[in-house]
């Protein structure tokens, strides 16, 4: 391997990296209801194809944010397989990245889960060194729904006192507590 093989190797893998983060950082603003949070993964003239919302991303984040808020107890978003091709440009990448959601949601039923599986097709584009998603597809795959089974206060999961929470009020935003020692 060449010297500048090895550093556009080198160079591909910072990118798949920083994309990665992204991805990760979507998640993170999702899940949390932090609308800075889930901008950030963006850029601010991004597209959202979501199908509960298309348009601006931005638009997108608070969109999402307010509405999960309001509507949901919690979620997750659990990302997967992350396939990243870096176009030689440097300046361009293409995704697809696996995501499977869990959603609890307050309907007038009662509590429901729901678990969908699927991807995002994205666009990225490295703006002065920082990578952000310009245009998004998701694409779901599957889906499951149903009565919620949540035990929140009873059984194993009594002693779990530590729990996700909307932003602010996560156990992220807070300070760790401190290390045990010995």
């Amino acid at each position: 391997m060449t010297d500048e093989e090895r550093v556009r190797r080198i160079d591909e893998m910072l990118a798949k990296d920083a994309i990665y983060d992204v991805l990760c950082r979507y998640c993170h603003g999702i899940d949390r209801c932090d609308a800075e949070v889930l901008k950030s993964a963006y850029w601010p003239d991004a597209t959202e194809t979501h199908g509960t919302f298309d348009g601006n991303a931005w638009e997108f984040a608070v969109f999402m944010t307010d509405n999960m808020r309001a509507n949901m107890r919690g979620s997750q978003q659990k990302i997967g397989n992350a396939w990243i091709v870096v176009d030689p440009d440097g300046v361009h990448a293409r995704g697809e990245t696996y995501v499977t959601g869990y959603l609890d949601i307050d309907e007038p039923s009662g509590p429901v889960q729901r678990i969908v599986g699927g991807r995002y097709l994205d666009r990225f584009e490295c703006r002065d060194g920082e990578w952000r998603i310009i245009d998004r597809l998701y694409v779901m795959d599957w889906n499951r729904n149903g009565p919620s089974t949540a035990e929140w206060d009873e059984g194993l999961y009594a002693a779990l006192k530590t729990r996700g929470a909307r932003h602010p009020d996560d156990p992220w935003d807070k300070d760790m507590p401190p290390r045990r020692s010995g």
